[in-house]
């Protein structure tokens, strides 16, 4: 059956050729234990005498049978003399062979000490990890245990792997140098010695040379910070003397000014007095004329009036009748309107529940033809071979995607962006601060791949149009339901199959948050005779992995070329193409790019591969096209592809520490305060996305830039 451990036929092979080697090495104790290697003299009843050499052959010291007994006696002890001097020669090597023996002994000593070492530190860790994730959510900790469980099994078994090819390795050096080495143990010693005083004393002038540069760059930084604060002081001394001069200047503009108040409040008040006079001349005339104008007007007023009266009697009896004929047309419009919305709501009723059944069709068709894949694939292998695992991770991912939403509780996983509101606003925050630093240009383009329901774009947009952000939104998805999804919350965004058709007319600001763990990957096996794929066949109707034929040496990175035999890495040539695009129009076009994702900062030995299904790891092979297959990033693979590609690097990050930097405790403390009720809930979504226990260590953040963009936060 399948499992995510090394190659089970590489292992029986070298179980059955570790078995023959062992049968070997008991036939040589044996041999050693009935005095193989020991010097045997023995007088030949005719004409010699015959010398046991300790590598098996034989000398021949021809004797004279017809010789005198004094004779026969002297030359008996010339020949136990040499058997003497040999019997010596013997002792000497097997004291060689036996401190080499203990040399290797204490090796084997020292590292079993220190794989044990190792052993208990990685339990002691998990031990802590699985203590604070069983305080994080009692609703989870099931999940939160059988996940543990799988990644103990899996690295007990990869261990046992790794131990087992080890010791398949050892054994056979061991054999190996048993026989070809006996009579230079004592000189492979001595040269061992030698190398590692050498080694010794090349790390001791590595170690004075780091210490040279350290100091070097130490007195670099404080002559840099002398530098500086001489120049500040300069600064602050022109500053204040900048400060007195103004100071001057306003007092004697102050005293200027006051001056001229005063006369002025003079010359106003001279002004004043005469206005005063006239005015009280003129308020008199005026009294009079009014008291004659108020009784011609109380005439006319009353006049007025009246006619006011009449006037306003006919308007009204006017619009009595003329607000009646608006309520009748009113009421008579609003009746056609109400019919008129009543037809197209159902219209529209049907229109959305034809679009919903040929929606379910659609993903029924779909989840179909997921199901049927695993025959598809059985029929494939079966007419022409095995296929690669890169293949059967497409083709499977593909059907998952395009049959449903992934996404939620209730569905088959959840990411980042849906844990909490923190993580797309503070990378929206980041895209933000980028877009202001290059001069806020008006035309730029926002650019998400694999963007799901669209809620990071959502949260990153909407925090990032405080600053005036308004980009074209551009979406890489071919999920049909998922893009139906997406244009609810974006109905102007342009979707895109792949990164090629993506405009070229503006900087691109892109996000990838879990969409290179989804790309498929190849898996290698160092076999005796070099590196191979692994692929998937069958072994009785069930899928299985089997080992290629083809040589891969020439695609593996050249610091695992030598790996020991049984040793698996991985490598996605997807993922490599993707980045090369995007560094490419990044060089061309402008602007960054950010990579959410789970993995380690360089290429690790072993399976990550993994099957994830309503939230629960299921074997890789059991529901080809109806579980997401996932594996670990590989981020120093695509850090080096940026760079030959013309981007630069920001850096790489943990997510953790990444939104620390960010400022999310800030943004934790501020919904709180706004939500309190909130409180404890908030908590706990800010312990998933940082903790290094839940996602803070295993997932990283990779920056990187077209030339000539700025250093982005969280990467300083």
């Amino acid at each position: 059956m399948a499992n995510n451990t090394p190659d089970t036929d590489w292992i029986d092979c070298h179980d059955l050729r570790r078995d023959e080697e062992a049968r070997g090495n008991r036939s040589d104790e044996r041999g050693d234990q009935s005095g193989l290697g020991a010097i045997t003299l023995a007088v030949q009843r005719c004409t010699t005498l015959r010398l046991i050499e300790p590598d098996g052959t034989e000398t021949e010291v021809p004797i004279d049978t017809q010789a005198e007994p004094t004779k026969d006696a002297a030359r008996l002890k010339a020949a136990e003399a040499v058997a003497a001097a040999r019997a010596l020669e013997e002792e000497e090597a097997r004291a060689a062979e036996e401190a080499a023996k203990a040399a290797r002994d204490k090796a084997k000593a020292e590292a079993e000490a220190k794989a044990k070492k190792e052993a208990e530190e990685k339990a002691r860790r998990e031990a802590e990890e699985k203590a604070k994730a069983e305080a994080a959510a009692k609703a989870k900790a099931e999940a939160e245990k059988k996940a543990r469980e799988e990644a103990e099994r899996k690295a007990r078994e990869e261990a046992e792997a790794k131990a087992k090819a080890e010791e398949k390795a050892r054994k056979a050096a061991e054999q190996k140098a048993r026989k070809e080495a006996e009579e230079k143990a004592r000189k492979e010693a001595e040269a061992k010695a030698k190398k590692e005083a050498e080694e010794k004393a090349k790390a001791e002038a590595e170690r004075k040379a780091k210490e040279e540069a350290e100091r070097k760059a130490k007195e670099e930084a404080e002559r840099k910070a002398r530098e500086e604060a001489e120049a500040q002081a300069k600064a602050e001394a022109e500053a204040k003397a900048k400060k007195e001069a103004e100071e001057k200047a306003r007092r004697e503009a102050e005293a200027k000014a006051k001056k001229e108040a005063e006369e002025k409040a003079k010359r106003e008040a001279a002004a004043k007095a005469k206005k005063e006079a006239e005015a009280k001349a003129k308020r008199e005339a005026e009294q009079k004329a009014k008291a004659e104008a108020e009784a011609k007007a109380k005439a006319e007023a009353e006049k007025k009036a009246k006619q006011e009266a009449e006037r306003k009697a006919r308007e009204e009896a006017e619009a009595k009748a003329k607000a009646k004929e608006e309520a009748e047309a009113k009421a008579k419009a609003e009746a056609e309107e109400k019919a008129r919305k009543a037809a197209e709501d159902k219209a529209k009723r049907e229109a959305e529940k034809k679009a919903k059944a040929d929606a379910a069709k659609a993903e029924k068709e779909a989840k179909a033809k997921a199901r049927d894949l695993g025959k598809t694939f059985r029929r494939l292998i079966k007419e022409t071979g095995p296929i690669s695992l890169a293949h059967y991770m497409a083709e499977s991912n593909m059907r998952y995607y395009t049959s449903r939403d992934p996404l939620g509780e209730d569905a088959d996983f959840i990411t980042a962006p849906e844990v909490s509101q923190m993580f797309g606003e503070l990378i929206g925050l980041w895209l933000a601060d980028l877009w202001v630093r290059m001069g806020s240009r008006k035309r730029i383009h926002y650019v998400e791949l694999g963007p799901g329901r669209g809620t990071l774009a959502s949260d990153a947009l909407r925090t990032a149009a405080r600053y005036e952000f308004a980009p074209q939104v551009h979406f890489v998805e071919t999920s049909p339901a998922l893009r139906k999804i997406q244009l609810e919350a974006f109905p102007d965004a342009q979707h895109h199959d792949d990164l090629s058709t993506l405009p070229d007319d503006a900087p691109l600001l892109i996000v990838a948050n879990e969409f290179f763990d989804a790309l498929p990957i190849h898996q290698l096996v160092r076999s005796a005779n070099g590196w191979h794929e692994r692929l998937v066949g069958l072994e009785d109707d069930e899928f299985v992995f089997v080992a290629g034929d083809k040589p891969m040496d020439s695609i593996v990175p050249r610091s695992w070329k030598s790996a020991s035999q049984g040793t698996m890495i991985e490598t996605s040539a997807a993922a490599s193409a993707v980045m090369q695009e995007i560094a490419g129009r990044l060089k061309e076009q402008g602007g960054a790019a950010l990579i959410i994702d789970y993995g380690a900062f360089e290429l690790r030995a072993g399976s990550t591969l993994q099957a994830i299904r309503s939230h629960e790891k299921v074997d890789v092979f059991a529901h080809p096209g109806q579980a997401d297959l996932t594996a670990h990033v590989d981020f120093e693979m695509l850090k080096d592809v940026a760079e030959k590609n013309g981007a630069d690097v920001m850096g790489l990050q943990m997510q953790g520490e990444w939104l620390r930097q960010m400022g999310i405790e800030t943004r934790l403390e501020a919904l709180q305060r706004k939500n309190p009720a909130e409180k404890d809930k908030l908590k706990r979504q800010f312990d998933r996305l940082v903790d290094d226990g839940q996602m803070g260590l295993l997932f990283k953040v990779l920056g990187i830039c077209g030339r000539r963009w700025p250093i982005g936060v969280g990467f300083d």
